[in-house]
Parts: C-alpha cells; sequence; structure tokens
C-alpha cells in the first residue's frame, strides 16, 4: 500500500490516506470527493456556470447536491430539473428535501440495498454530523456486489473466500483455502462410516440394504443442499428476515414433503420393475421397496428442513448464513439419513430379513 500511495500526488494522496482512514468494508472505503456542490439560494443559470467550470473531474453530473454553510446535506437535485428550469429559480425553490443519503461507516453490503431500492446513479455519503463528505456511485455498487457474490458461492461451495481473481490466486493458497473446509467435511463424513459401523449387524442379515444406502443419503443431501442454497441467496438480497423463519420453515415442510413423495415413489416403482426382471431382491421385495420409499420420503424431508433451517440459525448468531454452506448441509444429513434409513428398516423388516 505504502509504494502505491509513493506514486500518487500529492492531493491524490491525500484523498487515498483520508479514504484507507474509514473502517475495512465501509463505504468511506469506496466513496469520491468527485462531485458538484451547489448552495440553495444560487440562481440555476449561475450553478450551470458553476457546473462548467467545477464539473469536469466530477465523478457523474446526473445528480447535484445541496448543502447550507457548514457543509451539511440539505438535498440532492437531478441536474434534468435543473436544465428544464427557469435560469433565474433558486435551487431552493426546486427541492423536495427527500434524499437518500448513507453514513461513511455503514457496511458496503447497506449500500447495495439502498442503491437496490432506490434507483439512483449515486448517493452521498455523510459523516456523523450529516456534512457531505463524498458520494457512491452505481459503478462502485456493483464492483462490490460482484465481491460479495463471488464471496457468497465460495462459501456455498465450501471453499474460503478468494482474495484475487481464480489464476492469480498463488496454487499454495488455493490448496490452504480448499484444505481447510475440505478436511472438516472429511471428518464429518467419518461420523457417516461410524453410522454405517453401528448398522453393520443389519447390513450383514439384510445385505440388500447397503444397496440403497448411497441413494438414500444422496436424495437427503442434495435436497438440504437445494434448500439451504435458496434460503441463503433469499437473505443475502433481503427478500426474506428472520422474521420469516416459520412461514419459510412451512413452505420448506410441504416442498420436502412433495419432493420426497416424489423421489419415494420413483424409488418403490423402481424396485418393482427390477424384482419383475430379475427377482434381485429376494421374496420379501415388497417391504425392501416400502423401507426405500418411506426412507427416502422421511431423509428429503429432514434434509430440507435442515437446509432451510441452518441459515437462519446463522443469521441469528451473527455469522454468515453463506457459512452453511451446501456441502456443510449435505454431510449433515448423510449422517442422520443413514440413521433414519436403518431406523425404518428396523420396523418395516422386524420378523423378516431382521
Amino acid at each position: 500500500t505504502q509504494q502505491m500511495l509513493a506514486l500518487l500526488s500529492p492531493s491524490e494522496r491525500a484523498i487515498a490516506v483520508s479514504l484507507l482512514g474509514y473502517p475495512e468494508g465501509s463505504i468511506g472505503r469506496r466513496m469520491t470527493p468527485d462531485y458538484v456542490r451547489v448552495r440553495p439560494e444560487w440562481p440555476v443559470e449561475l450553478v450551470i456556470e458553476h457546473i462548467r467550470r467545477h464539473g469536469r473531474d466530477s465523478e457523474t453530473l446526473s445528480l447535484l447536491y445541496v448543502i447550507d454553510n457548514n457543509g451539511v446535506l440539505i438535498d440532492d437535485l437531478r441536474i434534468r430539473r435543473v436544465l428544464l428550469a427557469d435560469p433565474k429559480t433558486k435551487i431552493g425553490e426546486l427541492l423536495d428535501y427527500r434524499f437518500v443519503a448513507l453514513k461513511a461507516t455503514d457496511d458496503q453490503e447497506t449500500a447495495i440495498e439502498v442503491f437496490r431500492n432506490e434507483d439512483r446513479y449515486a448517493l452521498p455519503v455523510t459523516d456523523s454530523a450529516g456534512v457531505l463528505i463524498g458520494i457512491v456511485t452505481i459503478d462502485d455498487v456493483l464492483d462490490v456486489a460482484q465481491e460479495e457474490a463471488t464471496e457468497d458461492i465460495h462459501k456455498i461451495g465450501g471453499i474460503e473466500a478468494l482474495d484475487e481473481p481464480y489464476m492469480e490466486t498463488p496454487l499454495l493458497r488455493m490448496i490452504r483455502k480448499r484444505a481447510i473446509w475440505l478436511t472438516v467435511l472429511f471428518l464429518g463424513e467419518m461420523l457417516t462410516a461410524t453410522a454405517m459401523g453401528y448398522f453393520e449387524q443389519e447390513i450383514q442379515r439384510a445385505v440388500v440394504l447397503a444397496l440403497f444406502v448411497p441413494l438414500i443419503i444422496s436424495s437427503g443431501g442434495n435436497s438440504g443442499s437445494q434448500a439451504s442454497t435458496l434460503v441463503i441467496r433469499a437473505l443475502a438480497l433481503g427478500e426474506i428476515t428472520l422474521r420469516d423463519w416459520w412461514r419459510v420453515i412451512r413452505r420448506e415442510f410441504y416442498s420436502g414433503l412433495a419432493l420426497g413423495t416424489i423421489l419415494g415413489s420413483i424409488g418403490f416403482l423402481r424396485i418393482t420393475i427390477w424384482q419383475n426382471f430379475t427377482h434381485i431382491y429376494g421374496e420379501h421385495w415388497f417391504l425392501v421397496a416400502l423401507t426405500v420409499a418411506v426412507a427416502l420420503v422421511n431423509v428429503v424431508l429432514w434434509g430440507t428442513l435442515a437446509g432451510s433451517t441452518l441459515p437462519f440459525v446463522m443469521r441469528s448468531l451473527g455469522f454468515d448464513p453463506a457459512a452453511s454452506s451446501a456441502p456443510f448441509v449435505a454431510t449433515l444429513v448423510d449422517v442422520s439419513g443413514l440413521v433414519i434409513y436403518f431406523g425404518f428398516a428396523a420396523i418395516v423388516l422386524r420378523g423378516t430379513l431382521l
């Protein structure tokens, strides 16, 4: 950073140092001091002349910013209103005082939400006293949105967010960022092996049950990953909040039940068709098919509920919901899915295969 600052002119260096004084990830780091300020008592003709003289270096001329004697922001004004007004009209007569401003210490994600809701080309940035100190343009916010979206996608994929473009990230750093979560997920999947060992006797007595283990746990993991991704994205876009948790869970309950029924029916039909042609599942094939179908309904339902609940839990604890990534949900559902599957098998197949 110091080397880059040394390459700037004194005026540019002063601006850069001032911006770097704000917290990382804040609006202050993204704002620019290049904008046009006007006074409410100025006539339109004076404002136009002022724009001609000082607007060349402005980040945008779509909006003008009206301040008082102390530099406090009074309003912002679209240039269109100025150009269409009578030259003798005072700027104060054109104001509606319905501006939206950001604080320099606001989080950058706040700017994304405000731009999305307010449909502005630029937003003024003020200090705690309301003094205008800069503006943030839509271009800057789009950069932030892309960075935030990329970070969320990496987290959803079970990867630490990359600080640099893919091809510019050193190989060892890439390995480190991927290895951490892979190790955590691997340790989680070891619980799956532990669960399989717990049901070893059931598997020995009914080997046919082992054939459907990948089918059961992958279906539950996939449904959980889907629900988790949908809820994480909805939270990020502000479509839902923590207060909507019950509505989301209720909605996902019915979705999971319907999806589980669809997959369970397909699983039952598949076993029935294979049995008619190969007789591979033995004389108790119907009970095996029933076990698989019922287990699929419940595992998919559980996966959907777990995937939709975890993001809310993470948000309520103050963590990034994206940290409850799809691989993490899938790992959780893999372990619990085995318990559900063999639990139903013990009930349905008791006295026959078990």
